[in-house]
């Protein structure tokens, strides 16, 4: 038995040092084509992604503002490695960033105005094309105009980079009846200064949905059921 035991600790370790080696293999073997996003920040997100598939979990991953499909191309690599076989939606207004509320105001954060970061829906399909990945699923719309109908059943993971609250509570207010009992919720900007209306918007959710928790790493909201083993 203590044999045994040894042994699955010993497989226990060799698929964690795998599971790491993947991101860092792709992060290495990979450009991150704009400047939205660091490689430290895009580790974190891999890695709690790969968590999530190392599981075996089953089920769908969304991406709520993907830009020129900087993280969506690095989502979607990861995917492959592990012969994902569920759907990957994105959505983006492929507008630039809407109107900021009062809850968005910051003095750090004057430059984040509204058509700022457009980048069009063609931009974000050559780069995929590009790369030789397989298209997500993109929906392009403003958040405010989706409803839970746009956003696939049994969500296992999700990533929301709306940088302002409307956009965050928005991606919260489609997807919250879509989670998987154990998904994993990743939140960009949460840390951020410069971009307030993002924590504001995880803590509202966070404070009506008690049967999730949150931790901070870099600049993100990792966000997780607390019953979660």
């Amino acid at each position: 038995m203590a044999w045994g035991n040894n042994s699955e600790r010993y497989e226990s370790k060799i698929l964690l040092y795998n599971l790491i080696m993947i991101t860092d293999q792709l992060l290495a073997k990979y450009p991150i084509i704009s400047d939205q996003v660091d490689a430290k920040e895009l580790g974190v997100l891999l890695r709690e992604l790969e968590k999530v598939l190392q599981s075996g979990a089953a089920g769908n991953i969304v991406e709520f503002g993907c830009y020129v499909g900087t993280t969506s191309l690095f989502i979607r690599r990861l995917l492959d490695a592990y012969d994902f076989t569920g759907e990957f939606h994105v959505y983006d207004s492929f507008m630039g960033l809407p109107e900021k509320t009062q809850l968005d105001a910051s003095a750090a954060g004057e430059q984040f105005k509204a058509g700022e970061l457009l980048a069009p829906r063609k931009t974000f399909i050559q780069n995929f094309k590009k790369a030789g990945l397989k298209m997500p699923i993109i929906h392009k719309g403003w958040f405010a105009d989706f409803t839970p109908d746009d956003v696939p059943e049994s969500i296992i993971f999700a990533f929301f980079d709306g940088d302002f609250y409307e956009s965050i509570a928005d991606s919260f207010r489609v997807c919250g009846g879509k989670f998987q009992e154990k998904a994993t919720i990743v939140v960009d900007d949460y840390a951020n200064e410069a971009l307030p209306g993002a924590a504001r918007a995880v803590d509202k959710w966070l404070a009506s949905n008690r049967q999730y928790t949150s931790r901070t790493e870099s600049s993100l909201a990792i966000i997780s059921s607390c019953s979660k083993t």
